[in-house]
């Protein structure tokens, strides 16, 4: 049975880093590009992830999340070359609209810190397991009940989709056409919605029973069905992250 999950099963370095240390790094993603606000900083961050992606052999699976981000980004970099307020110097004419420098580098600069920050996540969720990150957050500290929610969160869409491809196969039984131009697609979309929000509900209350059965609002101390998994490099990655940001806030208060 496919995992209803974003996780990719892959044999790689990057697979075997535990939980905490791919939360340092998207940290690590987020903090150092905005501490050092600048292209250079931002493009060598951005290609750090990537290249991790690739060492992760699931940049792939990536490709359709970047998609998506490009189309936004080119709107930001060509609203913020022809509007941006601090637009000085001309790039080029589109018409009676100019292309301005100032605007198309701050532009870049967005863009680079989101595909870097949505490459960081990505890394997380494709090469990691849900339960593993749970059990390490909660390992460390955070509640049951909130790891359950964010368990559940990385759940939602797989679920989602598994119970739509379900739903839509037992239409096609029917006889109903759910494939074909915009208009029939809408048709056959709607009749769908009932039975997914249904399934949903369902689904719920099968978990808050289940939840119910196995003592999730017991006040005992909790115990783990396997055993913490530990890699000989967390430490090392770990405080390396935390040295480069510290270095990086460093930098930026003598610069």
């Amino acid at each position: 049975m496919k995992s209803l999950s974003l996780y990719v099963d892959r044999d790689s370095f990057v697979h075997n880093i535990d939980p905490i240390s791919k939360i340092w790094f998207i940290i690590f993603s987020i903090a150092v590009p905005v501490i050092l606000p600048t292209i250079p900083v931002s493009f060598v961050c951005m290609m750090i992830t990537l290249s991790l992606l690739l060492l992760a052999k699931v940049f792939k699976q990536a490709i359709p999340v970047y998609g998506f981000i490009f189309l936004i980004l080119s709107t930001v970099i060509i609203i913020q070359g022809l509007f941006n307020e601090g637009n000085e110097t001309p790039l080029y004419h589109i018409g009676p609209l100019i292309f301005y420098r100032e605007g198309f580098l701050y532009g870049l600069l967005i863009s680079l810190r989101v595909i870097n920050i949505t490459g960081a996540f990505m890394l997380l969720v494709l090469t990691t397991k849900p339960s593993d990150l749970v059990e390490a957050l909660v390992r460390k500290g955070l509640s049951p009940r909130l790891g359950y929610v964010l368990h559940s969160v990385f759940q939602i869409i797989p679920q989602m989709a598994s119970a739509m491809r379900t739903i839509m196969d037992a239409q096609r039984s029917r006889g109903m056409e759910t494939e074909g131009n915009l208009i029939v697609r809408i048709k056959a979309f709607l009749p769908l919605i009932a039975p997914v929000v249904f399934h949903s509900l369902i689904n719920t209350k099968e978990r808050a029973l289940a939840l119910e059965v196995r003592g999730f609002q017991s006040s005992g101390k909790k115990t783990f069905l396997n055993e913490e998994k530990k890699s000989p490099y967390s430490w090392p990655i770990q405080w390396g992250l935390i040295c480069i940001i510290v270095a990086a806030i460093g930098w930026r208060m003598i610069a």
